[in-house]
């Protein structure tokens, strides 16, 4: 039995420790507990909940009224774990300066990054985009259609991504690529940084774009980023998918195809 004194004694290490890591427990709450419930409660995931929003209150067609409406869901209904303000300003101003032809996602998750991408394509770009989850994937696809992209421009490919990278060349006919961003399970990055380069998939000067390298972190991937000699490597700070209070950062990769 702990006395009262020595229960006292911890109470402001306690308190100290809750209100630095306030942010954390918010997100605990909002990410997992409140999803969790939600999900029995209805009978339906958040990701298809966050569509239903997005179908009755964006504008077919119009891929920024969309990103707006998942921002709103996101902020004011259910936490989704999609990029957001701070990578997409990132990630509009790579393919303004790259202008790419041939963009790889690595999970396409609800179809926000996939939007974000496909709507700064140049013209006769095409964007391969893969998703692990079979029920995340059907998501995104009335959310990549609903903003008006057609299958020629954003192909939805299901599957692991160690197993759909060694068939992107010969099954769906990408030589190599331009741009990629990751956006997937972070302990994936590296391995599928590897296979990209193992199967000859990034052009010379591909930019990769890595997002919450931070939180919840890369660690691998970062420091092979920086220390293999194949590229050329900063990270942007920005915050976690809306919270703007945890901190978190975006890798932006040139490969300079070097070895």
């Amino acid at each position: 039995m702990v006395s009262p004194a020595i229960a006292l004694a911890f109470l402001p290490f306690i308190v100290t420790l809750l209100i630095r890591y306030r942010h954390y427990l918010v997100l605990l709450y909002r990410a997992v507990l409140v999803a969790w419930l939600r999900d029995r409660l209805t009978g339906t995931s958040r990701e298809q909940r966050a569509f239903q929003y997005v179908l009755a209150h964006a504008i077919p067609g119009d891929p920024h009224h969309i990103l707006q409406t998942f921002d709103q869901w996101c902020y004011h209904c259910e936490h989704l774990s999609c990029a957001h303000a701070t990578p997409g300003r990132i990630v509009e101003r790579v393919l303004l300066e790259r202008a790419p032809l041939r963009v790889l996602e690595l999970g396409t998750y609800c179809g926000y990054g996939t939007v974000l991408l496909a709507q700064g394509l140049p013209p006769g770009a095409r964007l391969y985009t893969i998703e692990g989850d079979p029920q995340h994937a059907a998501v995104a696809e009335k959310v990549i259609r609903l903003a008006g992209f057609s299958e020629e421009t954003v192909e939805l490919i299901v599957g692991p991504s160690e197993e759909v990278i060694p068939r992107l060349r010969e099954k769906h006919g990408l030589v190599n690529a331009n741009f990629v961003f990751m956006d997937h399970w972070k302990r994936s990055y590296l391995r599928d940084l590897r296979l990209l380069e193992s199967h000859q998939l990034l052009a010379e000067g591909a930019t990769i774009l890595a997002d919450n390298v931070l939180f919840p972190g890369a660690p691998h991937f970062l420091q092979y980023a920086k220390t293999c000699g194949k590229y050329h490597c900063r990270v942007h700070r920005a915050s976690l998918e809306y919270f703007r209070a945890i901190p978190d950062g975006i890798a932006e990769l040139r490969y300079t195809g070097t070895h």
